[in-house]
């Protein structure tokens, strides 16, 4: 594909991208791929790990597998959670010093708020998750008291739908908003 000829914004005679740009873009991909794992793996543990573990293993098997996955996907996703939280603050940082350097107030789109709000509720969601709930699965596994390990799970379980849900809910709301 050829590039456009002409002066560009910085200034050369053929058009160049910025270093914005490139860091703003870098942010944005970064954010999504966090995203990903985040909402792809609560899919993937609730709609084909756990059906497949409850209808083929015992319960001492099932939940000694689903304490080994989870307590890997839990620690992934506080590092995408974190990752999510450090690119979405960068890129609303850039988007305020570029609306500055023009001289215009920034004013945060709506579908942003709504995405900030959001996620803080996914994380505290998350928190109580991996805090509260994944705490009281890993000790009923340790002890074998295979039914309070049964009942923690589906208290995970609901937490982690209800997350999906949240999730799921801001991407398309964000994605037909059309700003982010």
């Amino acid at each position: 594909m050829r590039r456009p000829r002409g002066r560009g914004q910085c200034g050369k005679r053929r058009c160049c991208v910025s270093k914005v740009d490139v860091l703003y873009a870098s942010l944005k991909a970064a954010h999504l791929l966090a995203i990903v794992v985040w909402i792809g793996g609560m899919f993937f543990v609730l709609a084909f790990l756990r059906p497949a573990a409850a209808a083929t293993l015992e319960p001492s098997s099932r939940l000694a597998l689903m304490h080994a996955t989870l307590k890997r996907f839990f620690d992934a996703v506080t590092i995408a959670a974190l990752v999510a939280l450090l690119s979405g603050a960068a890129m609303l940082g850039i988007a305020r010093a570029a609306a500055v350097r023009a001289g215009l107030a920034f004013n945060m789109p709506l579908d942003w708020y709504a995405m900030v709000g959001l996620f803080v509720v996914m994380v505290a969601v998350f928190a109580h998750v991996r805090l509260a709930l994944f705490r009281r699965l890993a000790r009923a596994v340790a002890d074998k008291r295979w039914p309070d390990g049964a009942a923690a799970l589906s208290a995970i379980r609901w937490e982690v739908t209800l997350n999906l849900v949240i999730g799921v809910f801001i991407v398309v709301m964000v994605r037909l908003g059309g700003t982010a």
